[in-house]
């Protein structure tokens, strides 16, 4: 998936990997983590399958850097992976996993906890919602000014989640505290 989005940064123009990388960092990864060393790693994963390339560009006092562009066969296959009709609705989540295993943690561990993901929450929401002026400066380097509707959509979806997630760390802290008056959990 990784290889997609970043083919995806590509389609709208060569970049360097530090630009990829910072690009990454400003827009996919709201949901989607890389580190620097996995985008450099899948920018020659690309190179290798001959979805992408690179120019190789002196520079006087600092060293040479790496322009990286889409190909045609990259293109093809960003195109193959859009056109897929389905995602899967898949959930994965060491979140959940951890949540569901809880119970061999004392409840006031457990609160702390929830009132921890909440506050993590609450931090990711604010990086969302400084987010829109980014699509703007972004949308403003290509040249089809409605693919910026996309971002906005993700970044709504974004913007909805961490709420979500928010709110469900605060239920779930209530639950806990609810038990431990009546109590439970001692």
């Amino acid at each position: 998936m990784l290889k997609h989005g970043i083919l995806g940064l590509l389609n709208y123009g060569s970049m360097t990997g530090y630009e990829i990388d910072k690009t990454f960092r400003d827009s996919l990864s709201y949901f989607w983590k890389a580190q620097t060393s996995q985008i450099y790693r899948e920018l020659h994963t690309l190179k290798n399958k001959g979805w992408a390339s690179y120019e190789v560009i002196s520079q006087e006092g600092k060293p040479d850097k790496k322009v990286f562009s889409i190909t045609e066969s990259g293109r093809e296959e960003l195109n193959h992976w859009l056109s897929e009709d389905r995602s899967e609705f898949i959930v994965r989540s060491s979140l959940l996993m951890k949540t569901f295993f809880r119970g061999e943690r004392s409840i006031d561990e457990n609160i702390r906890y929830f009132d921890n993901l909440k506050t993590d929450g609450e931090s990711f929401l604010k990086g969302l919602m400084s987010s829109p002026p980014k699509t703007e400066d972004y949308s403003q380097m290509i040249s089809d000014p409605v693919k910026a509707v996309y971002w906005k959509m993700t970044v709504g979806f974004g913007i909805m989640y961490a709420r979500m997630y928010c709110d469900w760390a605060e239920k779930c802290k209530k639950e806990l505290e609810d038990l431990k008056n009546e109590g439970f959990g001692d």
